[in-house]
């Protein structure tokens, strides 16, 4: 009986599993498989490579990728609030202004420190 309720998880589990090993080994056998100096070198933007390729990023890089994913969070949480707003009443509103009101003093204090100042 316990099989027959995951029936459908499994069958859709299979087809994933196989419809990845077609299109992996399609490629494998169908696709070209020429190689030549040129086609085997690095391309970055059409320039060619300048130093070397594992050098270290700026912290500045990781601090400012964090305030994005941050905002981005932001954004996850304020597109449903909108959608259903009518049906939720002032104590949503009062959640959803003291929500942004933190994101906004995050946003100054970082901005106060210059995380996001690139120099």
């Amino acid at each position: 009986m316990l099989t027959v309720d995951y029936a459908p998880i499994l069958v859709m589990i299979a087809l994933a599993v196989f419809l990845a090993a077609v299109f992996v080994l399609g490629s494998v056998f169908l696709g070209p498989s020429h190689k030549n100096p040129r086609k085997q070198a690095p391309f970055e933007c059409g320039h060619p490579s300048d130093g070397n390729p594992r050098k270290r990023f700026s912290v500045k890089f990781y601090s400012v990728a964090i305030l994005i994913i941050l905002f981005d969070v932001e954004a996850v949480f304020l597109f449903p609030w909108a959608v259903a707003y009518g049906g939720l009443g002032l104590f949503a509103l009062i959640e959803m202004v003291l929500f942004l009101g933190i994101l906004v003093l995050a946003l100054v204090y970082a901005w106060g420190k210059g995380g996001l100042e690139w120099d």
